[in-house]
Order: structure tokens, then C-alpha cells, then sequence
């Protein structure tokens, strides 16, 4: 490292750094500003930095950064800033990945839509799991490929030029004026892009491929990286025991769910979702082609859901979403019947995308009149039988319900359900999520994992360590944190009476839906929308900071009550 005052400070940040900046998932949303989430943990720590301030009290109570690992974190950001800081660029200009091809994907995603030429030159090696040929024919981004001898080697070229190296210094950047994207490839860590001030537009996109399909380089590998700069990385870690890690994740898993075949781990939640997206588009592409691909998903479902299936319909011609509205008097149920029976006239390839319980309202319909309407065999207008649907079951609040097992209510019907592993799978402690397929969709799981591992969006071994820590008192936990919810629930209902709650019915509950989750319209007061509005959000506030004040070692800032 060349600067000394820089070099100086990060080794006394990487002596002083709180512990949560490691070990938490969800950071301090009581100093969380969402405007100014990318911008302000960088510009009170610039100042701490001005000052020569590393006591650890001042770096905890810097604004939270991003506000969930798979976004972006504390060490993340550090990270970026001084590899920025280091090279003379903005720290926005440097975004770290967990993942090796996703950065690469990114920016092929933006030219592709800006109908903008790309050249990817490489020194060394590919990103792990690149393929070529379904990036072009399933993802639909086109570009040259060329590997080059030196940096020297580049060619014009009339479009964005991407230069990938390997081996390389983890600050290193690229000052070639004719790259515009560097990607920096750091075996076992994760890789890091490096972005022209020309390119500055591009900034926006990149980081929200990582918010949506990936996640940022985690804790502990941005914290190696620190050391790594610094000259003080720790000896190659192996985990020694990722093998038997991952055999207890995935045999757990199978006794959760009733399921035979194993599960997928990927990164996060959504970096499964989209390993299901793209593997069943690249099914339909193979099995159906030239056929319209249709994406059913609920309006009310979690925003991530609703943002990554309109990327990817975004992003591929044949690809469309389409709304299903269950708030209010809207049954799901009925709004699948009704999208299934218009698409079998359109002779379409039907998936859908459904959470159960549903967030915030945790409803669970009709099982048996889903499973019949799923099951049902419908006709095209020219007499053929039609393509059945494809369910793809967010079932992060209730993982313990069988819904894949041989016997599951679903059993007739290709059915995938996958879980964020940030809840009750890890305990709070990482980010990493999974998926399963009953018997009806097994065929399913090959194109899913291609994807998968095309992304580079697998598990990491100290994520893997995590859920095999944690994954096999999941039920035992599952089953207090709903006994612990139910009575809080009870409680709030005798005590604000006028408080709308949304949770499971004991009925429900005894059928084996025991979610930690509620949510709730509190009583509110006011004579305009706007008052009754901000008079309502004082009180949850309110809300929120006893809990967390009276009840600290039960109790976090999370986006759902009752996580755990």
C-alpha cells in the first residue's frame, strides 16, 4: 500500500472494528436513513478518518450502511473506500461481489438493454463457471471474447471494454483509459469491479444486480481482503470441514422438508430465487421454444420478489410477468385459476411465484382448492393439452411445512420451494439460502443449479459452517419463537384493542403453520391521510424502541416482527 496515513489507519480500524460490523445480518435500523443508505456510512467515516478516529464506540455508531449483507455492509464499504482511496477514485467507482461473474453480468445487463457493443478481455482465467454460450442464448447478452498476453494487448474497440485479471493485488485497478470496467477476480474471497469516471452512469445498475441477484463480497472474506491489502492476511483458511458441513445442511434439509433429492444452497434467499428463475427460462427455452414465458406473481409479495421477476422479464424477449392481485377481497386462488386458464388459450409456459404464509398479511389460502386448480389439465384453443405450471413457493416464514414431501398438498403439481436462511435456518447469522423440488419438478433442479453456479451464487463454506450449526434445532426453534409470538400477540390484542393484527389463526397453527411473524396497523388519529399516516409510524416507532430498550437480548431491529 503506497499511502502511508491510509495504511496506518485501516490497520487500526481492522484492531478496533465492532463486532457486530462481522457477525450481524441486519444492522442498526435506528441510524438507518434508506435515501442516504450508499452514501452516508462513507462520509461519517471519511471524517473519523480526517481526524484519526478508530475508537470503536466512534465506528459503531457510524450510520448503517446499505443495510443488509447481500446489499452491501460496514466492512464492505471500507473495503471499497480504501481500494478507491488507494487509486485516486471515487469509492463509489469500486463495488465488491461475493460472487466472481455476477459483476460481469451486471454490465452486460446494462449494455444489453442500451444496446451498447461489450468486449471482455481476459488475462489468466474466466470467472468461475462462465459460460459463455448461455449468457448469450439464455441471459441474451451479447459480446466479443478475446484473451489477451498484457494489458497492452487491448484493442480498440467501439463500445465498453471489460479487462478481467486474476492473481492480481486485491487494491489493483485498472488505468488503461481504454478499460472501462476492470474486474479483479480473488480466488475463494469474492472479486471486486472498478468502474471509469466515464462509466459513472453505470454505477446505479451495477449495484442493484448485487442487491437483487447476488450479494456483496460477506464480513469475513471483506475483513480477509483488509488484511490482505494491509500485508497481514491470516494463512489460508480452509474449512477444513465443508464437506461435512455441507453433508449435515443438506441432510437436514431433506428431514425438514420430506423431500429425497438434495437441496441447493445459495448465497441469499434471492440468490436462489433467481437461480430458479433463470434454470426454469433456460427449461422453457429447451423444452418449449419460442414460446411466451409467463411469470404469475403477487402484487402484496416481498418487494425483492416482485423487483428481480420484472428484471428478468426486462431483460429477455419472450419473458413477461404478470400481476396477481390477492389484497383485499382478492382471492389467490381464484386469480390463479383465472391467469392459468387464459395462458393455457395463449398456449404459454406458466410459473408461479406465490409466498405462504403471505407477508405482511401471513395468510395462507385454500390448500386443497390450490392444489386442484393447480392440478387441473387445461386445453390450448387448438384442442392440445396445455403446459401445466410450475408453483415456485417462497416459504421463508413457515420452512417447517412440507410442502415438496412425497405426500405434500403440492404433490401433484412441479413444485420448488426455497428459503431466505437469514431467518430461522441460521439463526441470524448469515444470509445463505436453499431450495427443493418434489418429485414432480427433480428434473427441475439440473437447470437450476447450472445457474446457479453460472452466477457464482453458491453457499460459502463459512455459511455452509453456519447452517450446519444452526439448521438442526431449526423445529425446536421454530416451535418457541411461535409459542413466544402467539403471546405477544394475545397480548397486544387486549391491550390496543383497536389495533388491526395479521397473523395465523390458532387453527391454522394446528395444522402446523407456526410462523414468528405478525405485522399490524396500529390505532391512529388524525383529520388528514398525511397525519393519520405520520401519527401511526410515531407510534410503531414508539413500539419498536421499547422493545428493543426493555427487552435488548430477545429483540433486534429487523424488517418483521418476531424473526426469532
Amino acid at each position: 500500500m503506497r499511502d502511508i496515513k491510509l495504511k496506518n489507519y485501516l490497520e487500526k480500524v481492522v484492531e478496533n472494528y465492532p463486532n457486530d460490523w462481522l457477525n450481524l445480518t441486519t444492522h442498526r435500523l435506528d441510524i438507518y436513513k434508506e435515501e442516504k443508505a450508499k452514501t452516508e456510512f462513507i462520509e461519517e467515516f471519511e471524517k473519523l478518518y480526517s481526524e484519526g478516529n478508530y475508537d470503536t464506540y466512534s465506528l459503531y455508531q457510524l450510520p448503517t450502511a446499505y443495510d443488509y449483507i447481500r446489499l452491501g455492509h460496514p466492512l464492505s464499504s471500507v473495503l471499497e473506500w480504501a481500494i478507491a482511496k488507494e487509486n485516486g477514485l471515487p469509492s463509489r467507482n469500486v463495488i465488491c461481489f461475493s460472487s466472481v461473474t455476477t459483476p460481469l453480468l451486471a454490465v452486460l445487463r446494462k449494455n444489453s438493454l442500451d444496446n451498447q457493443p461489450s468486449l471482455i478481455c481476459y488475462k489468466g482465467r474466466l470467472p468461475k463457471g462462465f459460460d459463455a454460450g448461455s449468457i448469450q442464448n439464455i441471459y441474451g447478452y451479447q459480446f466479443e471474447l478475446k484473451e489477451i498476453a498484457d494489458a497492452s494487448d487491448l484493442p480498440d474497440f467501439q463500445g465498453t471494454t471489460l479487462l478481467i485479471e486474476s492473481e492480481s493485488s486485491i487494491a489493483k485497478v485498472s488505468e488503461d483509459p481504454k478499460v472501462d470496467f476492470y474486474l479483479n477476480l480473488q480466488e475463494g474471497l469474492g472479486s471486486v469491479v472498478s468502474i471509469s469516471q466515464e462509466n459513472d452512469d453505470y454505477i446505479s445498475a451495477i449495484q442493484h444486480v448485487r442487491r437483487r441477484e447476488t450479494i456483496a463480497m460477506t464480513p469475513a472474506n471483506c475483513f480477509q481482503a483488509l488484511k490482505l491489502i494491509l500485508g497481514k492476511a491470516d494463512s489460508a483458511e480452509t474449512m477444513e470441514d465443508s464437506a461435512k458441513n455441507r453433508s449435515i445442511v443438506l441432510n437436514t434439509i431433506k428431514e425438514v422438508t420430506g423431500t429425497t433429492k438434495d437441496a441447493l444452497v445459495g448465497s441469499s434467499g434471492l440468490s436462489i430465487q433467481y437461480a430458479i428463475m433463470m434454470g426454469l427460462v433456460d427449461h422453457a427455452f429447451q423444452n418449449h421454444p419460442n414460446k411466451a414465458i409467463k411469470f404469475i406473481v403477487p402484487t402484496n409479495c416481498y418487494g425483492g420478489t416482485n423487483d428481480q421477476a420484472r428484471r428478468v422479464a426486462a431483460a429477455i424477449d419472450l419473458v413477461d410477468v404478470i400481476d396477481l392481485e390477492v389484497d383485499g377481497d382478492k382471492d389467490m386462488v381464484e386469480g390463479i385459476e383465472r391467469i392459468l386458464d387464459q395462458l393455457a388459450k395463449e398456449d404459454a409456459v406458466p410459473y408461479i411465484i406465490a409466498e405462504i404464509p403471505t407477508n405482511p398479511r401471513v395468510e395462507v389460502p385454500d390448500l386443497e382448492a390450490l392444489r386442484k386448480a393447480l392440478d387441473e389439465r387445461r386445453i390450448t384453443e387448438d384442442g392440445k393439452s396445455a403446459i401445466g405450471p410450475v408453483f415456485i413457493l417462497d416459504q421463508t416464514f413457515c420452512p417447517n411445512v412440507q410442502f415438496t414431501s412425497r405426500d405434500g398438498i403440492l404433490s401433484g403439481t412441479p413444485t420448488i420451494s426455497y428459503v431466505s436462511g437469514s431467518k430461522f435456518p441460521s439463526g441470524g447469522k448469515c444470509t445463505a439460502g436453499y431450495c427443493v423440488a418434489n418429485e414432480q419438478a427433480a428434473g427441475l433442479m439440473e437447470k437450476i443449479e447450472k445457474h446457479l453456479k453460472l452466477c457464482d451464487n453458491e453457499a460459502t463454506d463459512l455459511q455452509l459452517f453456519y447452517l450446519a450449526e444452526q439448521m438442526p434445532s431449526m423445529l425446536q426453534r421454530i416451535e418457541d419463537a411461535y409459542t413466544n409470538t402467539r403471546e405477544f400477540v394475545n397480548f397486544i390484542e387486549k391491550v390496543l384493542p383497536s389495533a388491526k393484527i395479521n397473523f395465523v389463526s390458532n387453527e391454522l397453527a394446528e395444522e402446523g403453520f407456526t410462523p414468528s411473524v405478525f405485522s399490524l396497523d396500529l390505532p391512529t388519529k388524525g383529520d388528514t391521510h398525511a397525519e393519520r399516516e405520520a401519527y401511526k409510524r410515531s407510534l410503531n416507532l414508539k413500539l419498536i424502541n421499547r422493545m428493543i430498550n426493555e427487552i435488548p437480548q430477545e429483540s433486534k431491529y429487523c424488517v418483521s416482527y418476531g424473526q426469532l
